[in-house]
């Protein structure tokens, strides 16, 4: 008895210990958390398969396997490639032995693709030889044939006039680029002439490699783009979604239409052209039924709600719009027979919904109030498993059943139990705009309620966005807060998970409405908890959170400083240099050159008489969404004016600082900018 008394003595005094011990998070510890991705469940509900990055700073050092887990959960995760290469796109064969994958191995030149066979074990096969990456691989139903996508030249249908054209092209010894329509750029890359293609083969190594574009027109047409594709149930056809209609993305929202090519012949069909965009298409197993995401456009709305959609196969009839009443949008979406589970963004978490046989609306199966489940992935007997994450812990891979559920996995949970990381808190209000406004609060490690602490409000992009209860890299709450600062994270009008009409509402008022919202929350959140030192206020945010920032800036001096990465200073040139323009005119309500007023009247540019606050600009040069220009322009407009601020450019990024030093520096100087002006 006295031994089980120390025991337990002991075993307190560890745990006391040790919460007393814990510590902030560094950049260091954030950025070495391992990166569990999606889960795919074998068809016999046995086994699990996802990938783990292994991060390092130096990207040479860094590994991205994939592991396998029993779905019973009575063993722990075992790694199933080990090579320097990173694996993706991973996909179960049907019978539930073999995995196939893309890798870029030592002796590739691109990605290829490569099976492994799980029943039997060995080294993973490769099975195609290309000149262009092999990307998104999926089994037919009946395990004999696997369908990819690569890019390649257009006009290019077998893989030796592909790579001719690639060796021709070497040779040209100028360098330019020549374009006749819009659009010329695409999010962080210059639009070349390589054109998305379905392909299939054999699901063995050697096999003839078709690619079905070869007979079409389609391609030639008024701006194609690819979308998604999917097997028929009998194997016969591929079912896929593409736009031919790009090239008047200018002044209009292209449509995705919904078309069949058959396997043997290559014989392309339309089979829905309605004006609409459909993405996201998946046959159900018996061949009944096609489904999809389907997303309403050229409404003039500034944002619609994509909507579950069935039709009847092969005829396409009955158009039906699944879950009409659930008015939140679906992650994403998989059929367990004919069930339907959907991942489903809803009020700050993403939840799981089910629409059952039969039936065409869905229920909130885990109604949860914290966290998010993601890629969702159903086994042939209905397991279901999926990554489930929150702000204080990284994604890791669970099995759900029903409300709960069951982790396969915890690579993360030694560092995590060594960080005070803070639960976040919500809270509501009306604000003087009518809208019911949602806002997170994240407290520092090292909380106490009786100190004072600085508020940074921190803005989320999109407006389509929303900040949910889940864990982040480029925006880590708590990095963010861990040198003593309480967060504020404002929804405003525009943001998701509130139903369409709260997206569309910010329509003709981009800035001044949702800047109204932000302070609002800010003045609540000072009002509401005594801890928060209402003289030390600064604000900041990235991409749309930018762009209130710098409007912000125009707005009001109550923030002793301000953080704008990749914000648009002129609304007027971030028009003309965005690699997308027609929505922002359907934002403000007509053309730059029009007279809808909204371009004169919320252009933070327009207001730099009014500007007063210190401000950190940040931008990465390969961001064509908020192009460099309008970062540089904010930066000479806070000089001429005399204002104390700092830009700050990473050459090698897009709209996203990615790589890890970048991060590194980047929320170096995030704190070092805080700190400055709040501390």
């Amino acid at each position: 008895m006295v031994k089980r008394f120390l025991f337990v003595v002991i075993l307190f005094t560890c745990v006391a210990v040790s919460a007393q011990t814990k510590k902030a998070i560094t950049h260091e510890d954030m950025w070495m958390m391992k990166r569990v991705g999606a889960p795919e469940i074998s068809p016999d509900g046995r086994w699990v398969v996802f990938s783990v990055l292994d991060p390092a700073y130096d990207e040479k050092e860094q590994n991205n396997d994939l592991w396998i887990v029993s779905a019973d959960g009575n063993s722990q995760p075992r790694k199933l490639t080990g090579t320097k290469s990173g694996e993706s796109n991973y996909s179960w064969s049907p019978d539930s032995k073999q995995v196939a994958f893309t890798a870029k191995r030592e002796a590739d030149e691109v990605t290829q693709l490569y099976i492994i066979n799980i029943a039997e074990g060995g080294e993973a096969q490769r099975i195609t030889n290309l000149s262009s990456a092999v990307a998104a691989p999926k089994w037919s139903n009946d395990g004999t044939m696997i369908l990819f996508t690569s890019k390649v030249y257009h006009g290019a249908f077998a893989d030796s006039t592909n790579k001719k054209i690639a060796e021709e092209k070497k040779k040209i010894k100028y360098k330019v680029r020549e374009y006749e329509h819009f659009p010329i750029r695409d999010w962080d890359k210059w639009i070349d002439e390589m054109e998305t293609h379905l392909f299939v083969m054999k699901a063995e190594a050697g096999a003839a490699v078709k690619d079905l574009f070869a007979t079409t027109d389609m391609l030639n047409s008024n701006g194609f783009k690819f979308g998604a594709a999917c097997w028929s149930a009998d194997g016969k056809e591929i079912i896929f979604t593409a736009t031919t209609e790009l090239y008047s993305s200018a002044y209009k929202e292209p449509s995705y239409n919904i078309y069949s090519v058959a396997v043997n012949d290559s014989r392309v069909k339309t089979l829905v052209a309605d004006g609409v965009e459909y993405k996201e298409v998946v046959a159900s197993s018996d061949g009944k039924y096609i489904y999809c995401q389907a997303t309403v456009l050229n409404n003039y709305k500034v944002f619609n709600l994509p909507r579950l959609t069935r039709f009847n196969y092969p005829s396409m009839t009955s158009k039906t719009v699944l879950a009409s009443k659930m008015d939140r949008g679906i992650n994403k979406y998989v059929l367990n027979g004919n069930d339907i589970l959907m991942s489903v963004e809803y009020e700050g978490n993403d939840r799981l919904f089910k629409i059952a046989a039969g039936e065409t609306e869905a229920a909130d199966i885990t109604k949860n109030t914290t966290g998010c489940y993601s890629n969702i992935s159903v086994s042939d007997n209905g397991m279901v498993v999926a990554n489930y994450e929150t702000s204080s812990m990284p994604a890791e891979v669970v099995k759900l059943n029903g409300a709960a559920h069951q982790p396969l996995s915890n690579f993360n949970a030694e560092k995590l139990a060594t960080l005070d990381l803070q639960s976040i808190e919500t809270f509501w209000f009306t604000a003087s705009t009518k809208q019911r406004i949602r806002n997170i609060l994240v407290k520092p490690a090292g909380f106490d309620a009786s100190k004072k602490y600085p508020l940074f409000v921190v803005i989320h992009g999109g407006p389509a966005s929303a900040f949910k209860d889940n864990w982040g890299y480029r925006w880590n709450y708590q990095l963010l807060a861990a040198p003593g600062y309480v967060l504020v994270l404002p929804e405003y009008t525009g943001a998701t998970g509130n139903g369409e009409k709260f997206s569309q509402d910010i329509q003709f008022d981009p800035f001044k409405g949702p800047g109204i919202e932000i302070n609002e929350a800010a003045d609540l959140a000072i009002k509401k908890y005594p801890f928060i030192d209402a003289t030390k206020q600064a604000a900041g945010g990235a991409s749309y959170g930018g762009h209130l920032t710098n409007w912000i800036q125009a707005t009001t001096s109550r923030y002793k400083c301000l953080i704008s990465h990749a914000g648009l200073m002129n609304s007027e040139s971030q028009w003309g240099t965005s690699d997308a323009i027609y929505n922002r005119e359907v934002m403000n309500g007509g053309t730059p050159w029009s007279a809808a007023k909204t371009w004169k009247e919320q252009n933070p540019i327009r207001f730099a008489a009014k500007f007063k606050t210190p401000v950190l600009i940040t931008v990465g040069e390969q961001d064509f969404r908020v192009p460099l220009n309008n970062s540089i322009e904010n930066f000479h407009v806070m000089q001429r004016l005399q204002i104390p601020s700092k830009l700050v450019v990473f050459p090698e990024e897009n709209h996203w600082i990615l790589k890890a030093e970048n991060s590194r520096f980047f929320y170096k100087e995030v704190h070092n900018w805080l700190a400055k002006y709040l501390l």
